[in-house]
Order: structure tokens, then sequence, then C-alpha cells
């Protein structure tokens, strides 16, 4: 708990989503106020979401939720692209826009998420930090309604959300990796809670989950995800590995038996940041974001942890590879070395290539009983990034998400700048590919794969799946015909 002191007004003048107006600390006296400090590439501000939810629900008649929006990256500036991120992750309460910091500065924050809980007489109570504290805040609030009861204004308050200007009726909904192999396309239709097979063309072959958010094995058409994310195949038994990241699990699809189940992971989120493991269905683990298959193992980055997992097909235990758990960027051995939510990996048989999304840098680690980690490119630092082509720490990349080994190079989504770029592994060289379209500019692309003479790209904000010829760089739209958007979306 903090001393009581009144808490900011909050500004009118700047932006807000999901309301049709700014909302104003007096204006909501009587009620309890959350103020929750955050960014749409925070992990960690992405795993409070769901408690956010359940409390607003919950005390609806007496909780107002107010997400104020303070970026780190440069293209998180962006209100459309806010504005995507409220759609992507079905945030239903009132977002401000905090130009320049202004409302972090006068709350004094200092750490992404934050929440400031401000009773209903407009007394800030309480700032709590981190993730993980949902029965602590919940406790303020109840404390906070028995003890002005007789003040409170109970009434459920209807807002303008962005949703329903905007529902997710396309076909794909924020698609989030795409895997390309001989048998077909595999695309983490992530906004849907689903998994589209399709040939290379783009005729569908298999729709996998229901579309309804949830965590359920079964037949294809029966099973649920929550917000899939990376893919590997096993060509030879047919076995597609996913990264089931909401569900902190990872799921493997048979496609001779037509059925999924889970091979790691509770369902449960892991707040276990030192390294560990344990028999795979009984270690819980964290935001598993992409994978890929190396002999019997499973090589996992672990967004939520800042770790790269492995697991052991054979034996079907689950554990820490390197990582120390620490948000940053150091190199060393498996024991020393850091991460800053690692997301898309690689591998050319004997290195793991990492896209390392919050130090905007591209890290290799040897496929080695006691291996080493080495930063490819980029600057290794939490705040420094950009985009500019170069050589090893000269080269700035902007939240890059998605990377793929192909004719000895890496290509690489780098996502907040719009762009797909090609690395030399050995040298560290970084050039941005120039792609040739029509009116088209890649919007937030998050997963990319290639084969043959394609690329394949997520197009994520623009809803849809691009092809690029590789010797003429012509980019194209893929058409799937007959796939729509499940039912219970939107």
């Amino acid at each position: 708990m903090i001393p009581c002191v009144r808490s900011p007004e909050l500004p009118q003048n700047y932006s807000w989503l999901n309301t049709d107006k700014p909302l104003s600390l007096k204006s909501l006296k009587g009620r309890v106020v959350i103020l929750d400090f955050w960014t749409y590439c925070c992990i960690n501000c992405l795993h409070i979401l769901p408690d956010l939810k359940y409390l607003e629900r919950k005390y609806q008649n007496s909780l107002t939720i107010i997400g104020v929006y303070s970026a780190k990256f440069e293209n998180e500036k962006e209100i459309e692209n806010i504005r995507q991120a409220v759609l992507r992750y079905d945030i239903e309460h009132p977002v401000l826009v905090d130009i320049g910091f202004r409302v972090w500065d006068e709350y004094a924050v200092r750490a992404w998420p934050t929440l400031i809980i401000i009773d209903p007489q407009g007394y800030v109570i309480s700032q709590v930090s981190g993730e993980g504290n949902l029965q602590i805040i919940e406790n303020i609030i109840i404390q906070s309604i028995n003890q002005h009861q007789d003040k409170i204004n109970f009434q459920q308050l209807e807002f303008n959300l962005e949703k329903h200007h905007q529902p997710l009726i396309t076909p794909l909904a924020f698609p989030s990796k795409i895997l390309a192999t001989p048998a077909g396309l595999f695309i983490a239709d992530s906004g849907h809670h689903r998994l589209v097979m399709s040939s290379l063309e783009g005729e569908v072959i298999h729709i996998i989950g229901t579309g309804k958010p949830g965590l359920k094995d079964g037949k294809l058409d029966e099973v649920e995800f929550s917000a899939p994310q990376g893919m590997t195949y096993d060509l030879e038994n047919q076995i597609l590995y996913v990264a089931d990241t909401e569900n902190h699990v990872v799921r493997r699809v048979d496609l001779r038996k037509l059925v999924v189940e889970t091979i790691a992971g509770t369902g449960k989120q892991s707040y276990i940041i030192h390294p560990h493991g344990g028999a795979a269905l009984t270690t819980a683990l964290n935001s598993p974001w992409d994978l890929v298959k190396v002999g019997n193992f499973l090589f996992i980055t672990m967004a939520g942890s800042h770790q790269i997992w492995q697991m052991n097909l054979e034996t079907g235990n689950i554990t820490t590879c390197a990582g120390t758990g620490a948000e940053g960027c150091v190199d060393g051995n498996f024991q020393q070395c850091a991460f800053a939510q690692p997301s898309g990996i690689t591998t050319n048989g004997k290195e793991l290539f990492i896209a390392d999304s919050e130090v905007s840098s591209i890290r290799a680690v040897e496929i080695a009983e006691n291996g080493k980690v080495r930063t490819v490119c980029g600057s290794g630092f939490l705040f420094e990034f950009g985009d500019q082509d170069g050589t090893g720490d000269n080269v700035r990349l902007q939240h890059c998400l998605d990377i793929d080994y192909f004719d000895n190079y890496l290509w690489v989504a780098d996502t907040y700048n719009h762009k797909i770029k090609v690395v030399n592994p050995i040298n560290g060289e970084c050039k941005t590919i120039l792609l040739n379209s029509e009116n088209t500019l890649l919007s937030e692309p998050t997963g990319l794969s290639l084969l043959g003479s394609y690329l394949y790209i997520c197009d994520t904000n623009n809803h849809v799946i691009r092809r690029v010829n590789l010797e003429s760089l012509e980019m194209t739209t893929l058409e799937f015909s007959g796939l729509c958007a499940p039912s219970m979306s939107g």
C-alpha cells in the first residue's frame, strides 16, 4: 500500500480508444478505478489482460479499468497500430493514448505493466507492478468497495468498443505465423484461435480448431486453441507441433489420425523464472512463442521467461536450454546468457537462430550440451532500435518477431518496421528486401516461411498472407477459397 494521494486528472485532449468520449476521474467518482499502464510489445503487459478482463466483468457495477497506453517502440505510437492491438487482444475497456509519457510521469510509473488503483473518493491507494498479482489486486478492490459502501456509484457502464466498428469477420484474423512445407501451408490464424492447412496455392485442406478460445484436445474440428503462434512440421510422421501461446502449452497435431493432443505444459502460466524442468505434462510453461524440431528434440522460444527451452520427444521431459530468465542481451554460455522476449526460431542444424524481439536483435545458439550464445546483429539494448541496414552491432531492427533459415541466409520479419530483411548468419550483414507490388504495404508482419522459389509472409494487421516470387520479388496476395471467419468470432 502507498500513502493516499489525490489522483491527477486524466488529459481530455488526448486520443482515446474503446470509448466515444474521454473519461475523467471526476466523472468516475464513486467507483474504484484501475489505471493499467501498458504497451503492446510487452509480454508481461499481455499476461495481465486476462486478469483485467476477469476483474472488469466480476465488478462491472463498481469498477472501471482504463488502459493508459505508454509506448516503448516508435511504431507503437501510431494510433492505428494501437487500435489493431486493442482488437487483437480483445480489450474491452477504454484506452488513453499517453502521448509523451505525461500520465506515466504524473503517476510516477517506472515499469510496464503497472496498475494504479484509485478509490471511490479519487485517491490513489495502491500501485502494483509486474504480473501474477491478481489476488492482491482483488483484495484491494474488495476492501475499497466495503470501506466506501455508502458512496459507491453502482451501475454498469457501457462503452463504444473498437470491435463494434471493426469486427474480425475476415477469413484470417491477425495471422501470426506461417510454415511452408512440401505437404502444404500451415497458418496460425491467431485472431480466430485456430490453424489453417492449405495447399501452396491456397486450397484449404484442414481447418484445425473450432475458433473458440480454449484448451481442448480431440478431433481436428472439435479442438480449441488460444492465440496459437509458431509451428514446426515432422514431414515423415505427418505431425505438426504448435506453440499454443496463450494456453501456455505445446500441442501435437497428428495429420494421419486427425487428432490434436497436448504434449507439454499444464494450461497454467508458470511464474518460475530460474532454469528448471521436469516431465513435460506436469511442468508449467510461460508463453511458448515458436519452436523448431531438431532430431528428437523440440527447441522452444519461451517468450514469457526470456529463455530457450528444449523438449525430449522420446522421454517426454522438458527443460530450460539457455537463458538465466533475466531480460537482456547477454552472450556466453547457457548458464550466463540472457534473452529478451525471444520470439521466432529457426535452425541450420548446427545453430538455432532467434528473433530476440525486445532487444531488436538476431541471436545464435549452438546446438551442443555446453554451447555458446552470440549476437549476430542488432544493438542488443532494450531501448536502442531503428531501421538501419549494415553489419553486426551497427544494424538496427525494431521488434523483430520471426526468422527463417533458407539458402544459407536468415530471413527476418522486422515487424515494427513493416519490412522483410535478409541477414548473413556468419558476418551479421543485414539488408532490406524491396518487394515489388502494386499499392501493397506490409503492416506488422509477424511470420514468414520460405520454400522453393517463394517467400510466404503473414501480413498480420492486414489479415492476409502474401506470397513473394524470390526471382522477381513480386508480391501477391493468396486467396483461400471457401475460408471464412468462425461463426462465434466478433
